[in-house]
């Protein structure tokens, strides 16, 4: 495949899971946060497994090994995704998006924590420059936020689950000598699907799905396929071809195509300050991942 392919795929890809903000922003609304997460990966899982099946010999994994992908279904699919939910039903679609874009430096921190991995003076100014970014759309620019502890509950929602996600991609680093990527995230949708089941009696959803709107069943469709597969997959071919520095570049696309997509689509307000954050996010991204 040609690396000119390989690039024009990668950003219809960052165009996908941008557009999981906002798909989830109009399901959210009309589905709760359990019961949301759970349809998402139980059409996920359905689609992957047959893909594993075309790819790989076997499904079957090592006993010793559950608790490896029981532990990534919680922190990465249940723990992230529940939180991303709700966190979109209390802030908006570009907020937790420019949030969700300092998931490569958290994850440069705690991979200098847990992995020993290296942080040099350049990537330290990378990670002040983000959080910096952060801080300005946690307090929306406002020191009398930081005083009267009047934060957005919403967006301190999502960066817990920012939190959550750079933790599963650590671990996952630990891990993923023992497995194939395709495997390892078809586990963690598995087990994360079963550990749901409780939560989502809890929720009723007997009680209101046949209420709910043809638009929130089409962006729960839409995230199944387009973010968790189609997207995962090019980044896997993309990884291989162009090699993993090249193409996490490529994730500093997306909260520009979600604030895109987040005023065409749902309306929502674009400020300066919010550029301003954004840029500031990628920016120090971008000087993390060339060094």
């Amino acid at each position: 495949m040609s690396v000119r392919k390989i690039y024009f795929l990668m950003v219809l890809s960052t165009i996908f899971w941008a557009g999981a903000f906002i798909a989830g922003k109009i399901s959210g609304s009309s589905i709760p946060p359990f019961t949301l997460t759970f349809l998402r990966f139980l059409f996920a899982a359905i689609i992957l497994y047959f893909v594993i099946r075309r790819k790989e010999l076997t499904l079957m994994i090592e006993k010793r090994d559950v608790p490896v992908f029981l532990f990534t279904g919680i922190i990465g699919m249940f723990g992230y995704h529940v939180l991303f939910f709700t966190a979109l039903r209390y802030t908006s679609a570009i907020n937790s998006s420019i949030i969700g874009a300092s998931n490569p430096i958290i994850t440069t921190i705690l991979s200098s924590i847990f992995l020993k991995e290296r942080i040099n003076m350049k990537r330290i100014g990378g990670i002040l420059l983000s959080f910096t970014g952060v801080f300005l759309t946690l307090t929306n620019g406002s020191l009398s936020v930081i005083r009267n502890l009047s934060f957005n509950y919403g967006d301190i929602i999502m960066f817990l689950a920012v939190l959550m996600w750079a933790c599963y991609g650590v671990f996952s680093k630990k891990v993923m000598h023992m497995y194939s990527p395709l495997k390892l995230t078809f586990y963690s949708f598995l087990f994360c699907i079963i550990i749901l089941i409780p939560f989502v009696i809890y929720e009723a959803p007997w009680t209101f799905l046949l209420k709910v709107p043809f638009n929130a069943y089409a962006a729960v469709l839409y995230m199944s396929i387009f973010p968790s597969v189609i997207g995962y997959l090019v980044q896997q071919i993309s990884i291989k071809e162009i090699g993993p520095g090249k193409t996490s570049i490529f994730i500093n696309l997306v909260p520009l195509f979600s604030i895109i997509l987040s005023v065409i689509i749902l309306g929502e307000a674009i400020s300066i300050n919010k550029l301003f954050t954004a840029l500031l996010i990628i920016t120090g991204v971008y000087i993390c991942q060339k060094n």
